[in-house]
């Protein structure tokens, strides 16, 4: 059973992340500057027996309530929390015994290093695919979490199914994982090692962003990607040609996103508010907006900051009353040739046949 072997690579093989044999669950390289006092005051056994890819931590966090899904020794839910502040709540669900006994053993200690009159975090052993068999309540999360996990997940549609379900409207499931550029053999999928080490159980990126829009989060945005190199010769020789990347993606719970990038004619102004970030907002990797500038939006994403938790950083432009086609750059315009050519006879089409 898929869940009994990652329980017993991640509560008994694995002792510290030294153990690892590849890089695709430690690329902690690019974390931001004002993070790294926060994860300097997490307790030594919790930085330990930390597995995860990154930290995963979105923008505009002070008061909202986390969910992170697969949160292992607690890393990131203590991370969180120092950013939610008091007013917030970080909950951490995890399926690992000897994971969830570290990060409950140190939940006063953190709640003290952090300033909290009382802790605002909590621990649940539960599934990942499983939420609807815990005590949280349907749409009461501004943002969902995960680093790494959703990978190792059997039935990775049902925690997509879950986090939409949990989700308060305009929420957001945020999170970093292992992807492969084409899908994984079914003889790799069956390997514990590469399994445990988030190789083999990665989604084919094209399957996962299916994936996500069948649950209802209409419009994936990737946010950052960079590939993983397999410095074990063993296991590199297992997975041959196969290319994985380590990448976090944006999905929002907005109803009525549209399956492309649609102009009606519409913008936005940011005004530099989001805390550590003065002079731009990267909404994801094709939307890095300045402040202060006029920047054209399509429809999609002028909710996914007009409707959510940014709204309060931008001023909106455009009544969205015209539609003007296809963004620009984000699709072809007509797909049905150059569009130049209608006033040329030459190579026009003469008929009409259906």
């Amino acid at each position: 059973m898929v869940h009994d072997q990652v329980k017993d690579y991640y509560g008994k093989v694995l002792q510290k992340s030294d153990d690892l044999q590849t890089n695709a669950c430690c690329t902690d390289d690019a974390m931001p500057s004002h993070l790294k006092p926060i994860i300097g005051k997490i307790h030594d056994e919790v930085l330990t027996k930390y597995y995860g890819c990154g930290l995963v931590a979105p923008e505009q966090l002070e008061g909202m309530r986390i969910l992170d899904l697969g949160s292992g020794s607690g890393r990131d839910v203590y991370a969180l929390a120092a950013l939610v502040g008091g007013s917030g709540e970080v909950v951490g669900v995890d399926m690992t015994d000897e994971q969830l006994a570290v990060a409950r053993r140190h939940v006063d200690y953190h709640a003290d290093v952090f300033g909290f009159a009382k802790p605002n975090v909590r621990f649940l052993k539960g599934y990942i695919e499983k939420l609807d068999e815990l005590d949280l309540e349907p749409g009461s999360f501004d943002i969902i979490v995960s680093n790494c996990v959703i990978n190792l997940s059997p039935d990775k549609p049902a925690v997509m199914r879950e986090a939409y379900r949990l989700l308060k409207p305009g929420g957001e499931m945020y999170f970093s994982d292992v992807y492969s550029d084409r899908r994984i053999p079914e003889s790799l999928v069956n390997d514990p090692v590469l399994y445990g080490e988030c190789l083999s159980g990665a989604l084919y990126w094209n399957d996962f962003e299916n994936m996500a829009k069948a649950a209802g989060f209409a419009d994936p945005r990737l946010v950052t990607d960079s590939p993983i190199t397999i410095n074990n010769s063993a296991q590199k020789e297992k997975t041959g040609p196969i290319r994985f990347f380590s990448a976090t993606y944006r999905l929002f719970k907005l109803e009525g996103l549209e399956p492309a990038c649609e102009d009606y004619g519409q913008a936005v102004i940011y005004r530099g508010t989001i805390a550590h970030h003065p002079h731009q907002f990267d909404l994801d990797k094709h939307h890095a907006i300045p402040a202060g500038k006029v920047f054209p939006v399509c429809g999609n994403t002028l909710r996914m900051l007009k409707d959510t938790r940014f709204a309060e950083h931008f001023e909106f432009m455009g009544d969205g009353a015209t539609h003007f086609g296809i963004f620009k750059d984000c699709g072809t315009d007509v797909p049905f040739g150059n569009g130049d050519d209608q006033g040329d006879d030459e190579g026009a089409s003469q008929g009409g046949c259906c």
